[in-house]
């Protein structure tokens, strides 16, 4: 006999197994860091010894993919929990992208805001969009349209109205699936949780032909 739950049912079961997923992604989390420790060590007494360099080099790439691992399941988890956000009343977009291309200062010319951009303000966390932001411009910067003429990435802010502003990354490659909800690999783990938090400021984020798009919510 086949026993049929409930939507009620079938919800509390899909939200147990979320938290146990979260706490399960959470525990390996722990588990990584403590692998590091162990890592390092090694590092320190591979160093001490003289060992060859390809056996540093090796050690080296062992806890770099340890850290690599330990940030996506980080993100698995901030993705599981409730965004809570702590708004500032008209706070600037521009101040905001700003502090995101500045982050990548030192590694070329990969992205600049369109001077032609306007000037909008509304009522945002800005070290979670900060975050959002960032997350995104990675990815573009790693999808652009021309990585043999090494053409920055452009970020242009527009009001659409008094209520809405979108924030384009433009000069993107073709991408043929939803980056924003397909959790495929690291970097669209990040554009997840960038698109949650977008989401929970009232707005929305997605790919448009050639750009990823941004919609939020502003004051007038």
């Amino acid at each position: 006999m086949k026993v049929s739950l409930s939507r009620t049912e079938d919800n509390e079961t899909l939200q147990d197994l979320g938290r146990a997923s979260i706490q399960i992604v959470h525990d390996l989390k722990n588990q990584l860091n403590g692998l590091k420790l162990y890592a390092t060590f090694l590092r320190r007494r591979i160093e001490k010894s003289e060992r060859p360099e390809d056996e540093q080099e090796t050690i080296a790439k062992l806890m770099a993919g340890l850290d690599r691992a330990a940030s996506d399941l980080a993100t698995i988890v901030e993705y599981g929990r409730q965004i809570e956000l702590k708004k500032q009343p008209g706070f600037e977009v521009q101040k905001i992208l700003r502090t995101v291309c500045s982050s990548f200062d030192g590694q070329g010319s990969q992205i600049v805001i369109d001077p032609s951009s306007d000037s909008v303000q509304g009522d945002f966390d800005p070290l979670k969009l900060t975050d959002a932001f960032k997350w995104i411009s990675t990815a573009a910067i790693k999808n652009r349209h021309s990585e043999a003429e090494a053409k920055p990435v452009s970020i242009r802010v527009a009001a659409i109205d008094n209520n809405a502003a979108i924030v384009e990354w433009s000069g993107l490659k073709k991408i043929d699936h939803d980056p924003f909800h397909a959790f495929k690999g690291s970097e669209e783990i990040r554009l997840a949780l960038a698109a949650k938090i977008i989401e929970a400021h009232g707005g929305s984020a997605k790919l448009a032909d050639d750009r990823f798009v941004v919609q939020l919510p502003i004051s007038a």
